[in-house]
């Protein structure tokens, strides 16, 4: 995952999995051109994330193929984007606010942008995430060479993944994280809390070592000394 402090952070909060929509907080994911179903490479891809409550500022997130999480950008109430390494600007991505929307661009797509993109709000110490929108290349296939005698025979290509299969993953991926998480720093706490007690149950054993005993079961006494016989 890259290493942005803005999404970090919001990974480190412990908060439950809400789901797609909790208390009518609704989070759309789009192309902003809806005729939009493959991308080439080198095109300008626009995408729209539309949510209900505007006040909190959006972050956009992209999955890769190996279910890798790349932070984007975060766009706050006022418009103002932070991309990663807490700069203003990109050279891939462009981002804004337009009323109800937030938008991002990805100013020429290549291989490296392929992946599902989703946005997530935090608001009320609650998380909110949208469904993925998948945006990969279009993959093309060629005929083989033909012989005479023989019939043409077309090489299977890689399917573009069912949106429907990524949409479901994405939930159970973040609702690993967001449950062991706390239960890791509960771990932590936990193995403080004995090594703490056995450190002070050694104290207290130490302590009553340096007691000094009593001589002939009396507290403070003398040593009697043995009488002789004449």
């Amino acid at each position: 995952m890259d290493r942005s402090p803005a999404l970090l952070l919001l990974l480190a909060l412990r908060l439950c999995c809400p789901g797609m929509q909790v208390q009518g907080y609704k989070m759309m994911v789009k192309f902003r051109d809806s005729s939009i179903t493959h991308v080439r490479v080198g095109q300008r891809l626009e995408l729209k994330c539309q949510t209900d409550k505007g006040d909190s500022g959006v972050f956009w997130v992209r999955m890769d193929r190996a279910g890798t999480l790349h932070f984007i950008v975060f766009i706050s109430s006022l418009a103002r984007t932070t991309f990663e390494g807490n700069q203003r600007t990109s050279t891939r991505f462009e981002a804004t606010r337009d009323s109800s929307f937030y938008l991002l661009a990805v100013k020429s797509f290549t291989l490296q942008d392929e992946g599902n993109y989703f946005c997530l709000m935090n608001s009320n110490q609650m998380l909110y995430f949208s469904h993925g929108q998948p945006a990969f290349l279009l993959v093309t296939t060629t005929p083989a060479p033909t012989t005479q005698g023989s019939t043409t025979k077309e090489e299977p290509s890689p399917e573009t993944p069912d949106p429907d299969t990524s949409k479901k993953k994405e939930p159970d991926f973040f609702c690993d994280i967001f449950i062991w998480v706390p239960l890791a720093g509960t771990c932590v706490l936990l193995l403080l809390a004995l090594a703490v007690t056995t450190v002070l149950c050694q104290r207290t054993r130490s302590r009553r070592c340096r007691c000094k005993r009593p001589v002939n079961g009396k507290p403070h006494g003398k040593p009697s000394v043995p009488r002789r016989h004449v």
